[in-house]
């Protein structure tokens, strides 16, 4: 079961004008299940995406590159999930390619308006025809008001469905923001595993909304780690229809900032429910640096914390083997580390103690205050380099006997 949280009920899931959604069974991989979700999008909106660094890319990757580099008009997403067409070869580009085209005789547009994601087993063929079989099916449910469905038939590993949405309102504008992500395990900085689509019905300007569609991923997908894995489809795919009216053409806008910030909150939320239903996960770790002399050398820190085999299953077995954490920031890659500076934390509900300083355990650590606070289901580590202003946070769950299980198991 994820770590304290739940699906949003499909009435706090706001619609967003100018998106409609539809979901299909199509029999991807397995049958009665809704495998297949059909994005239409309103003429005229704009969408900026990011995606995985992985240099085996998936075909439909590469695709939506090709596609939002050559068009500024992206009428439709298609998703499918239980295939996801990587590894496949000249065969996957004309599969994503097909499917594209399919999409485009139904919705009476241009193949490359639309952008094609798929997840799921790598290294398979996607069935394009009952992908097709599929989509009239989507199309005919499309609604305003189906991200709660949508965002079921984008799960793969996944126990729960994850959502989020948010309301800017003031005297002279009111503006939705609503998103849904999958993920569950290969979840790593760079992406993961991991589908997010987040939109807005503000009107933003597309150099400024690729410029937020980065930031946010940066500040929310690329913060959080599961296993240290990079998958080969991550994409993160941001819309703005402008169907509310207001348009902001650049960051001096007064209204940019709240809607900077709620796209950044819906983003956060989305990963960091990635991470709560992380595979076997019990618990959420939140990894805090600080007083580094760069973000990017607090992230080394923090990565190397999240992704450490040996700190994740001590947390899962609530054994305060707190030397595992010194041992992951003395190989975070940080040649000029004053040991003799950093001080580490450990803290839950409100409770934070002193683990070490000055190099090495902290006079007044009792192990027995570790153990406490390891059982807590929420657990947040801090760091404090002692060499700078800079800080970062990275997102992580801890390595149980169920992650083993579900990923021996994951083709059955």
């Amino acid at each position: 079961m994820p770590v304290n949280y739940t699906t949003p009920d499909a009435s706090a899931l706001l619609p967003v004008a100018g998106v409609r959604l539809g979901t299909a069974q199509a029999e991807i991989r397995k049958k009665n299940r809704r495998d297949l979700t059909l994005i239409a999008l309103t003429p005229g909106s704009h969408v900026a995406g990011v995606f995985t660094k992985n240099r085996f890319c998936a075909a439909p990757v590469l695709v939506c590159r090709e596609h939002l580099a050559r068009t500024a008009d992206v009428r439709a997403l298609v998703i499918n999930t239980g295939i996801a067409n990587a590894g496949t070869g000249e065969q996957g580009l004309i599969a994503a390619n097909d499917t594209c085209a399919a999409v485009a005789q139904l919705l009476g547009c241009a193949s490359d308006a639309v952008l094609p994601f798929s997840t799921g087993v790598i290294l398979e063929h996607l069935p394009t025809d009952r992908l097709v079989a599929g989509l009239p099916a989507a199309h005919a449910d499309l609604s305003e008001n189906n991200w709660h469905a949508a965002a079921h038939a984008i799960m793969t590993t996944d126990t729960v469905a994850k959502a989020a949405s948010r309301r800017i309102t003031s005297a002279d504008f009111s503006v939705t923001v609503t998103g849904m992500s999958k993920g569950a395990g290969m979840i790593r900085p760079n992406m993961a595993t991991m589908l997010g689509f987040v939109a807005t019905d503000a009107g933003v300007a597309p150099a400024l909304l690729q410029q937020l569609a980065k930031e946010a991923a940066d500040r929310s997908f690329n913060c959080i780690t599961v296993d240290g894995d990079t998958s080969t489809n991550d994409s993160f795919i941001l819309i703005a229809t402008g169907a509310s009216g207001l348009l902001i053409d650049n960051e001096h806008s007064p209204h940019w900032p709240a809607v900077r910030e709620a796209v950044i909150g819906v983003a956060q939320e989305l990963a960091q429910a990635i991470v709560r239903d992380g595979e076997g996960a019990t618990k959420f770790i939140t990894v805090a640096v600080s007083g580094g002399k760069t973000s990017a050398e607090c992230r080394q820190v923090g990565y190397a914390i999240a992704h450490s085999p040996l700190v994740k299953t001590a947390f899962f077995a609530s054994d305060p083997n707190l030397g595992r954490i010194l041992a992951a920031i003395g190989y975070a890659g940080i040649d000029d580390l004053d040991v003799s500076r950093v001080r580490v934390w450990l803290g839950s509900a409100g409770e934070k103690i002193l683990v070490s300083a000055q190099g090495g355990r902290a006079e007044s650590y009792r192990e027995e205050d570790g153990a406490r606070i390891m059982q807590a289901a929420e657990i947040t580590v801090h760091v404090d380099l002692g060499g700078g202003a800079a800080n970062a946070t990275v997102w992580t769950c801890d390595l149980s006997y169920d992650y083993v299980k579900i990923n021996a198991d994951y083709r059955s």
